[in-house]
């Protein structure tokens, strides 16, 4: 049967194929939590520059969950390919804060900490639904439970705080362009994620030796699952809604702050 569970088990199963899925899930948060280490660097105001720490603080702990599943397998990670760097080929379409703008020194103003909170609303909406699937798949499960468990709660605060930060924005008279700049980038992600979606299919169907079959098949409900975001549903990516948890990445101990990660 092809569903999400047996592809996922399937992965799970082989080694070659689970080194990489979990390499590239490794170099995804690693990276997501350097752009966030450095934008917080150069954010002037205190209170969010802590919450952007707090966020990248989270991508690099992720990061070190999922480097901690292959080791706990007798695995090292595999370089991943640049067709499936996800986060790499988000800034190249100018999606978030520029590199070279997180290389300055120059602080950052109204226009990068919108680009970060947009860049945030959209792929953290991503984040969440690949990792909610998981959920459902692994939650129970010895070895994946804890740390999709973890990851998951992460991606709730996350998308609370881009939400509520939004928002504040969109009361100052920013409404516009913040509107402007989530249908931009919602529209580009459908676009990249089809992309490394597909790149990530053919080399697990080379590793796992897919029949031609079944590699048509999944290919085709990638792409026809972006057709639909493009149509319609790129609008829950870029939906503003008051936060579901207020302060979310606020001080550790305050009402809505982060739990301390477990030992």
């Amino acid at each position: 049967m092809l569903s999400a569970r047996a592809l996922f088990e399937e992965i799970r199963r082989d080694d070659e194929a689970y080194r990489l899925f979990l390499s590239v899930a490794a170099k995804g948060e690693a990276q997501g939590g350097w752009e966030n280490e450095r934008l917080a660097a150069l954010t002037a105001d205190p209170v969010l520059s802590a919450k952007i720490a707090r966020h990248g603080a989270d991508e690099e702990k992720h990061a070190r969950l999922f480097s901690a599943l292959l080791k706990k397998r007798g695995l090292d990670p595999v370089e991943v390919p640049a067709e499936l760097d996800y986060i790499v080929l988000l800034t190249r379409a100018r999606v978030g804060v520029p590199h070279e703008r997180l290389m300055s020194d120059e602080p950052a103003g109204d226009l990068e900490i919108m680009q970060y909170l947009a860049h945030g609303r959209v792929t953290e909406q991503r984040g969440a639904e690949e990792i909610e699937l998981q959920c459902r798949i692994f939650a129970d499960d010895r070895e994946l439970g804890r740390a999709v468990r973890m990851v998951a709660a992460d991606e709730v605060r996350h998308l609370s705080h881009c939400h509520e930060e939004l928002l504040a924005l969109c009361a100052r008279g920013e409404g516009g362009a913040v509107r402007r700049m989530l249908r931009d980038y919602a529209r580009a992600e459908i676009r990249i994620y089809r992309d490394v979606s597909l790149a990530m299919t053919a080399h697990l169907a080379a590793i796992l030796r897919w029949p031609r079959w079944k590699n048509a098949l999944i290919r085709f409900g990638i792409v026809a699952h972006c057709w639909l975001e493009r149509l319609w549903t790129w609008r829950r990516m870029v939906r503003l809604r008051p936060p579901a948890i207020p302060n979310a990445l606020g001080e550790p101990g305050a009402p809505g702050g982060r739990e301390p990660e477990p030992a």
